[in-house]
């Protein structure tokens, strides 16, 4: 069932509740629009994964970004800016191991449902709120 954020804050604890649900080896596939909130959610996955939130920032440019903790990694990465191509050179399958978790921003310009365990979550305006939905494909 969808949830409603009024706020950074209420999407960051989404994030984090997400984090107490998923075991390492997880592939967390975020849709939504330019502000919807993607990286807020990412930044509380993070803490809920025991990493640093404010370590957290959009890998726009950067395409993927790595933020390591004691007992899992968290591979954040950004689909925005690239052609399917070089989404398909990036072998994001080879980063992901049975220690990381994997959160890819922009998920619908994958060709391919990636293989393994797989969250969905779509970040939608609503008004003045945030409607997230989350699934397990």
């Amino acid at each position: 069932m969808p949830q409603l954020a009024h706020s950074e804050s209420e999407t960051h604890a989404a994030g984090r509740a997400l984090a107490a649900q998923i075991a390492p080896g997880t592939i967390v596939l975020l849709y939504g629009d330019l502000g919807a909130g993607k990286t807020v959610f990412v930044r509380g996955l993070a803490e809920g994964l025991g990493l640093d939130p404010e370590a957290v920032s959009s890998p726009t440019f950067t395409i993927v970004q790595e933020y390591r903790g004691p007992a899992v990694t968290l591979q954040h990465v950004d689909l925005y800016r690239l052609s399917p191509r070089e989404v398909e050179d990036l072998a994001l399958e080879d980063l992901l191991s049975a220690s990381t978790v994997m959160a890819i921003e922009w998920a619908e310009r994958l060709d391919r449902m990636p293989r393994g365990s797989v969250v969905e979550v779509r970040l939608e305006h609503a008004g003045d709120a945030r409607r997230i939905s989350v699934t397990r494909a």
